[in-house]
């Protein structure tokens, strides 16, 4: 996947604005139904939103409460897609949900019934290892043997249940942009939309300012998708030149990295009307996350010292006999939900689910369309919906095919796949091979192949971690990184498990010099540029 601004300089079929995991699955479908598509994206794709959620694939438990039967059987079938088409990336995990009465046992037991029930077809995989069995009630006892972190006062026993999770979400978007590239659709990240051109009762171009090299471009279009996440009215007000059809309710979450904290499964505790879940993962584990409606700009979003010591406390209220210190946290990140505002300014129990707007039928421009809200999880299938929609306004009639169609990095079956690149890479430790076969997948061995032609880049880049040197080089020639950020905290994993060593940071720095042709003033500039994201551990 090579960057070429200046090819943007066309007409399409569709243009889409955002790269988020929204504006990817819409470009990748409309991509691969034959239509041709730029997709432009002002900051790195899935940087904002879909990098900063909890990695969970999930059918959404709590929404039981308030009866999104139809959002919760559309997300458990989603939940099953992905890991047919993704499975080195979404997996199944194991969730253990403490109770504190009989009565509280039998209610959250009825509702996993029922969840159970909706997710009907979720064995329907060809690899055993991503079936999921029902839910099953555990005693108390059984609870802390397994989990010694639900230790809690009245604790009278526990359910556990399955869900999924993601290795790489930004990874995950990043495969479905790299499929839209293979049919034909040009990509670019660094490309902001600026200013849109209005004609014959449409937005006619929009023109897009190259935010790396300074350089601008017009991309024309018979038809513009608004997916530009929680800046979705931001949007509609630059296209419209006034005030945005369509509001949104931004809810900022954030979640804190820490320690391993479990034996391997995950936590999910309710608190105060809330929840929490404790999370593994790499090693590691993820505690989630807030809810709270966020009304600064969506450019200014960041993890503060306060949120960090607010939610500790609460998480500390919650689960005592984790006692977690301020120390603990190595790393801590924040995500915008864009949700659809229904005039109740309650962005917890404000419904998850995705608006389409055809803004024609509506009086709009006739060739914009909107995709708003939605969760992660469905994003594939919000996707599939609005290509339909694109679709019968071009007068197109191809069927969507990215629900059984395998994303670039599908190796098949997960487990002997990993087994084999382990076996196969002699030259690397059984964690730098596991990480490979899971953040690329089939792809993994491009990377090999290419630390074997420069065997200085087999070496791992951190002490403490497994990433490997050509992870940065394969980044930048074949998956557009154009930053030290877009390498440590999207295209590897380097940068999400707390600060690196100072001499880790220059040698990716100088790494990617060597590829982008960097001067020592910009990878400093580079270097100095990441310090925002561990500002608030300090």
């Amino acid at each position: 996947m090579q960057r070429n601004f200046r090819a943007l300089n066309a007409t399409f079929d569709v243009a889409v604005i955002g790269g988020g995991i929204t504006g990817s699955c819409i470009a990748r479908d409309a991509a691969r139904r034959g239509l041709s598509v730029a997709l432009i994206e002002k900051r790195d794709f899935s940087c904002g939103t879909s990098s900063g959620s909890s990695k969970l694939v999930h059918g959404g438990l709590r929404y039981l409460k308030s009866f999104e039967l139809g959002l919760i059987r559309e997300s458990l079938k989603e939940r099953r897609v992905w890991e047919k088409i993704a499975p080195h990336m979404v997996y199944p995990l194991e969730f253990l949900l403490p109770v504190k009465s009989g009565a509280e046992k039998w209610i959250v037991g009825a509702g996993l019934t029922l969840y159970d029930l909706l997710s009907f077809d979720r064995n329907r995989l060809d690899d055993p290892d991503q079936h999921m069995a029902g839910h099953r009630a555990i005693s108390a006892e059984t609870a802390r043997a397994l989990e010694p972190a639900v230790e809690r006062e009245g604790l009278k026993g526990a359910l556990l249940y399955f869900d999924c999770q993601m290795y790489s979400p930004e990874r995950l978007g990043l495969e479905c942009l790299i499929d839209a590239a293979a049919h034909g659709a040009v990509v670019a990240n660094y490309a902001e939309a600026v200013a849109f051109e209005r004609g014959d009762g449409g937005v006619s171009s929009v023109r897009v300012r190259d935010v790396i090299g300074g350089e601008e471009a017009t991309v024309k279009a018979r038809l513009f998708v608004n997916a530009a996440g929680p800046w979705a009215d931001r949007m509609l007000e630059l296209i419209s030149g006034g005030e945005a059809s369509h509001k949104l309710i931004r809810s900022k979450g954030i979640h804190l990295v820490t320690h391993r904290l479990t034996n391997g499964r995950a936590l999910a505790v309710g608190h105060k009307g809330g929840h929490i879940f404790v999370l593994p993962w790499r090693e590691h584990t993820i505690i989630g996350t807030t809810d709270t409606v966020f009304t600064g700009r969506p450019d200014e979003l960041k993890v503060t010292a306060e949120d960090i010591n607010g939610y500790l406390a609460y998480v500390n209220e919650a689960l005592p006999a984790l006692k977690l210190q301020r120390d603990h946290v190595l790393y801590a990140y924040a995500g915008l939900r864009p949700l659809v505002d229904d005039g109740s300014k309650d962005s917890y129990n404000a419904s998850r689910r995705a608006e389409l707007v055809d803004h024609a039928a509506e009086g709009g421009p006739q060739n914009l369309i909107s995709a708003i809200g939605g969760k992660w999880t469905t994003s594939r299938d919000n996707a599939e919906k609005c290509v339909d929609m694109i679709a019968r306004k071009l007068g197109t009639a191809k069927a969507c095919d990215t629900a059984e169609a395998p994303l670039p990095g599908a190796p098949g079956r997960f487990r002997p796949f990993a087994d084999k690149i382990d076996a196969d890479a002699a030259e690397l430790s059984p964690s730098s091979a596991r990480n490979l076969a899971r953040n690329y997948g089939a792809r993994g061995g491009e990377v090999l192949t290419l630390a074997r032609k420069d065997p200085a880049l087999l070496r791992t880049v951190s002490q403490r971690l497994p990433d490997i040197a050509a992870q940065v080089t394969f980044a930048v020639r074949s998956e557009m990184a154009m930053t030290l950020d877009d390498v440590l905290f999207r295209r590897t994993g380097l940068g999400t498990l707390g600060p690196l060593e100072v001499r880790a940071v220059e040698e990716v720095a100088a790494l990617m010099a060597r590829e982008l042709g960097w001067s020592e003033d910009e990878r400093a500039r580079q270097a100095a540029s990441i310090a925002w994201r561990y500002e608030a551990l300090s």
